[in-house]
């Protein structure tokens, strides 16, 4: 069986167990996007995100890109956000990093990856501006993690200078910032506190 066979057979099944255990959920999924929440993650395909936080289809709307970077130049990212904000009325944005990040592992070396190679500038960035702190730490594995976290730290600094992110507070609308680190290790999430 060819791999877009098994695919398609899996769908089906999945469909079909969904329909079993609610005949009315993909009807009632159809009437409506409703989520509370934007997810802004890592593309990583270890990171899905409504399988890590338990939720079905159409409670969480999602964006995510190598190293769940956000900036002000990604129209998609940009796009996204002012979607979730305005016309959905999302009351909470997370954004997720993850340990083990091939995104963030990538920026700490000095070889050519191609052209993500500029996508990653971001996340040099990053590190330049956390450069004593980092440096400080010996440990290899353990400076990647602090990366990773520090990554998250800064995209959320982000989301929150995001124009559409900074109307919507001064309007007084309930939006709530999140920074969360996934742990593939273990499956667990951990909210940073930012």
């Amino acid at each position: 069986m060819d791999t877009l066979t098994q695919i398609l057979k899996n769908n089906k099944e999945w469909a079909e167990k969904v329909t079993k255990n609610d005949p009315d959920f993909f009807y009632n999924l159809s009437l409506q996007q409703s989520p509370k929440y934007l997810w802004i993650g890592c593309s990583d395909s270890r990171v899905p995100a409504n399988q890590i936080v338990n939720l079905p289809p159409g409670d969480v709307f999602v964006h995510r890109n190598i190293a769940n970077v956000v900036v002000h130049t990604d129209l998609n990212a940009l796009s996204v956000i002012q979607y979730a904000v305005e016309v959905l009325e999302v009351k909470h944005i997370i954004v997720c990093g993850h340990y083990g990040c091939g995104g963030v592992k990538a920026s700490m070396d000095d070889n050519q990856h191609g052209l993500i190679d500029n996508w990653l500038r971001h996340i040099q960035d990053v590190h330049r501006f956390h450069a004593t702190e980092l440096d400080a730490i010996a440990d290899q594995q353990l400076r990647f993690d602090r990366l990773c976290e520090l990554n998250v730290q800064e995209q959320v600094r982000n989301v929150l200078n995001i124009t559409t992110v900074k109307n919507a507070i001064d309007a007084g609308k309930e939006l709530n910032i999140h920074g969360m680190i996934y742990n593939i290790n273990d499956g667990l999430l951990r909210n940073m506190n930012i």
